[in-house]
């Protein structure tokens, strides 16, 4: 759908974003239900020449949305006979958000795009099972690269104020479970992890975490998963980065193989003490305390 392959045009973040509702529908019985939410992602050469056109961009990319959930409900109604006559399953029309298309921004800071490329994020909120407190979301970012579409998904939980992560139960009272104190190249920062993971790391198009650090490349997307055990308080770290994390100095065995060039998790974590400094590629260090206070 990209249409040139040095310059994204406004047309073309805009039939990315109708690309994306459609890439992460979720059909249910009587409806499918479609994202509500859409980050958009551009080198910051595209996104500085298209800033004073966002609010236009986004009026005709809503109106896009609504015309392809009336164009889809529309077949779907023409084919509902046919359907009904072969005894297959007809498709659910598509239940466009109440609260309208929420679509946002983002240069990529991290120069991981170029010139020209778009990744749009896409999220879905999807009912939770009767385990979980709250509701889980699934983000599907499509990156469109020199005429190569990818696709990247995560089913992530709600409870977070700032950001996605596992889906894993969260406080339902509010309790902090731990704090973790940092600095990074924008100063000092405190965050209450408040559910039982969360992801930490540089993020960047296509990787949401919990706690971002604004940092060099040494510290990974996604550097390390840190999670409570519901039942026991215990926490353990998980590594998943490429250059390392420590806890208090000691190096934690990665997680992380490569097999015929593909990254697999191990799922090897080790235990947190109630205090420690771990630390990231060497480069930054994060104070972690159990409890509300540190």
């Amino acid at each position: 759908m990209q249409e040139t392959g040095n310059v994204a045009t406004g047309r073309a973040v805009i039939l990315e974003i109708v690309r994306a509702m459609r890439e992460n529908l979720e059909p249910l019985v009587f409806s499918t239900i479609a994202p509500t939410r859409f980050y958009v992602y551009l080198h910051p050469e595209d996104h500085k020449r298209l800033e004073g056109i966002f609010p236009l961009v986004v009026e005709q990319a809503r109106r896009a949305l609504d015309d392809e959930v009336k164009r889809t409900n529309d077949k779907s109604a023409a084919e509902k006979l046919r359907t009904w006559l072969s005894k297959e399953p007809a498709a659910a029309p598509i239940e466009p958000p109440r609260e309208g298309w929420d679509i946002r921004f983002e240069p990529d800071l991290d120069a991981e795009m170029q010139p020209g490329d778009i990744a749009v994020a896409s999220e879905l909120v999807l009912p939770a099972p009767a385990e979980f407190a709250g509701s889980r979301t699934r983000r599907v970012t499509t990156m469109q690269s020199g005429g190569k579409t990818s696709r990247r998904e995560q089913v992530v939980d709600n409870s977070a104020a700032t950001g996605p992560s596992a889906v894993l139960p969260a406080s339902s009272d509010g309790t902090v479970f731990a704090t973790l104190t940092y600095d990074d190249q924008q100063g000092p920062h405190r965050f209450s992890m408040t559910k039982n993971e969360i992801v930490v790391g540089r993020g960047g198009v296509g990787y949401w975490v919990d706690v971002k650090l604004q940092t060099s490349a040494d510290v990974s997307r996604e550097h390390l998963r840190l999670r409570r055990d519901a039942a026991s308080g215990q926490f353990y770290v998980k590594d998943l980065s490429t250059l390392g994390t420590t806890i208090d100095g000691q190096v934690v065995p990665s997680s992380v193989e490569v097999v015929d060039g593909n990254k697999r998790d191990k799922d090897v974590e080790v235990p947190l003490p109630s205090h420690a400094r771990i630390g990231l590629a060497g480069l930054v260090f994060v104070q972690f305390d159990s409890g509300g206070a540190a």
